[in-house]
């Protein structure tokens, strides 16, 4: 059967954030239910503030049961996985949380723009079914987002969602380039540590020289030695 290509990155969308949601919970030793929680949360959090957002009606989110269902096993793999397994997946965190990114990026813009919205709601659309799931993740992992601190992030779902809502990829050809784009420079980021422009409000420290004592006299080595040797006789 052939899938329409909005589904194929609903599949892919799901299965990349729910194990990440999984995997997180577990780095911070949470239950079953803990990282059940994490799971669906980051896997449909980003959906559910879109659809908010385009309005889109939330109860839609229970008519989707194949990807509730696919990201219940995903996070059911994720907690029986050898911790050899784990440790590689740990290795390439990055790339899934890449793929997760990309896909409901354009998920999310693909949505807005068949809705007629206007560009900026794309754009908006776009970010938020990309980067909310990990955000709420993070939050409830008690981790700063990702997204707000880390390396480029959000910029690469919203130029997916502008390059969509200016009609410039409308094929699916296209849309798979996008994809790879997506994936390609989030993971040119976190390799060359791409940041955007941060200013901080702690004072810094480095120019801070610490005192030199002042007016002290040093006797000669010469006039040590001499009072030495005159109490030695």
């Amino acid at each position: 059967m052939d899938l329409h290509i909005f589904e194929v990155f609903s599949i892919i969308g799901t299965i990349a954030f729910a194990m990440s949601g999984a995997f997180v919970a577990m780095e911070e030793e949470y239950d079953i239910l803990g990282v059940l929680v994490l799971g669906l949360v980051t896997a449909f959090g980003g959906g559910i503030i879109r659809n908010v957002l385009i309005g889109i009606p939330v109860t839609t989110l229970w008519s989707q049961g194949s990807l509730i269902m696919l990201a219940l096993v995903s996070v059911a793999i994720a907690f029986i996985l050898p911790l050899k397994w784990i440790s590689h997946w740990k290795r390439t965190e990055a790339l899934f949380d890449a793929i997760g990114l990309a896909a409901f990026a354009i998920q999310g813009a693909l949505y807005a723009a068949n809705m007629g919205h206007p560009i900026s709601a794309v754009i908006v659309a776009a970010v938020m079914t990309g980067i909310g799931g990990g955000v709420i993740r993070d939050v409830l992992a008690g981790r700063k987002p990702l997204v707000l601190r880390d390396e480029i992030y959000a910029v690469w779902a919203m130029t997916a969602g502008f390059v969509i809502g200016m009609g410039w990829l409308t094929t699916n050809a296209g849309l798979l380039f996008c994809f790879a784009a997506v994936v390609f420079f989030r993971m040119c980021s976190v390799h060359y540590k791409w940041k955007l422009p941060r200013r901080s409000l702690v004072p810094s420290e480095t120019g801070n020289v610490s005192p030199q004592p002042e007016n002290i006299v040093t006797q000669p080595t010469s006039s040590v030695l001499q009072g030495t040797l005159s109490k030695g006789d």
